[in-house]
C-alpha cells in the first residue's frame, strides 16, 4: 500500500513537472520575435522578474532545508527559475524600444538602452536580495517545522498571485469576445499542471501545495470554458504574436 502511495505521489509530481515545461516554453514565440527584431519593442520584462521570484521561493520550499519529500516541487521550480533567467538576460541584452527610436534622435539611443538595461538589472538584483533575505531569515530564526510553515505561506501567496494574473486577460476576452490573447495550449497547460500538483499536494497532505494549485485548477478550467465559448464567435485573422508570460 505504501509503495502504491509513493508511486502515485511521484507520478502526480512528475506529470506536474512535464506540464509546467509547456508553461515555461510559452514565451518562446515572443523571444523569437525579440531576437529577430533585436529589440524588446513594447514588451515588459517585469512578469519574468516576478516569475523568477515566485520560482525561487517555491524552489526553496521544496528543498530539504525547508521541507522533506518535496523534491518534485524543487525540480519544477528550479527549471522555471533557469528559464526566467534566460528570458531576463535576453531582455537586458536587447533592452531598447522601437517606440523610443521613433521619437528620439539616434545619438540618444545608447543612453536610453543603458538606462533600460540598468533598470532591469537593478530589479533583478532586488529580486535576488529579497530571495536571499527570505532564505536567510527562515534559516536563522525558525526551526524546521516553523520554517516550513513560514516559507510555505510565502510560496502559497506567491503562487496565488501568479495564478490570479490571467484574470485581466480573462476580462479582456469577455469584453472583446476575442480569444487571441488567451492561447488555448497555455490555458490547457495551466489547468493540467495545477491539477497534477493539486493531486500531489493532496497525497502529501500539504496545504501549501494543494490550496494554490486547487485555485489554479479553477482558474485554468474557467479559461478553457471561456475559450470554448468565445472561440466560436471569434473571427480573427492573422496577428502578431502576443506577449506570453
Amino acid at each position: 500500500m505504501s509503495s502504491l502511495y509513493d508511486v502515485s505521489c511521484f507520478a502526480a509530481g512528475l506529470a506536474g513537472n512535464v506540464f509546467a515545461l509547456a508553461l515555461f516554453l510559452s514565451p518562446v514565440p515572443t523571444f523569437k520575435r525579440v531576437l529577430k527584431a533585436k529589440s524588446t519593442e513594447q514588451f515588459d520584462g517585469l512578469p519574468y522578474l516576478l516569475s523568477l521570484l515566485n520560482c525561487c521561493i517555491c524552489l526553496w520550499y521544496g528543498l530539504p532545508w525547508v521541507s522533506d519529500g518535496r523534491l518534485l516541487v524543487a525540480t519544477v521550480n528550479g527549471t522555471g527559475a533557469a528559464f526566467q533567467l534566460v528570458y531576463i538576460s535576453l531582455f537586458i541584452f536587447y533592452a531598447d524600444s522601437r517606440r523610443t527610436r521613433r521619437h528620439l534622435q539616434w545619438m540618444m539611443m545608447p543612453a536610453i538602452k543603458f538606462a533600460q538595461q540598468l533598470k532591469i538589472t537593478g530589479l533583478l538584483v532586488l529580486i535576488v536580495c529579497v530571495f536571499a533575505l527570505i532564505a536567510q531569515t527562515s534559516l536563522a530564526f525558525f526551526d524546521h517545522p516553523v520554517r516550513q510553515q513560514f516559507v510555505g505561506a510565502l510560496s502559497m501567496a506567491s503562487l496565488i498571485s501568479m495564478f490570479a494574473s490571467p484574470l485581466a486577460v480573462m476580462g479582456l476576452v469577455i469584453r472583446t469576445e476575442c480569444v487571441e490573447f488567451m492561447p488555448f495550449y497555455l490555458s490547457l497547460s495551466t489547468f493540467l499542471m495545477s491539477a497534477s500538483f493539486a493531486l500531489y499536494g493532496l497525497l502529501l497532505r500539504d496545504f501549501f501545495v494543494y490550496l494554490p494549485n486547487g485555485l489554479g485548477v479553477i482558474l485554468g478550467a474557467t479559461q478553457l470554458v471561456l475559450y470554448a465559448y468565445y472561440s466560436r464567435k471569434w473571427k480573427g485573422g492573422d496577428s502578431s504574436a502576443p506577449l506570453l508570460g
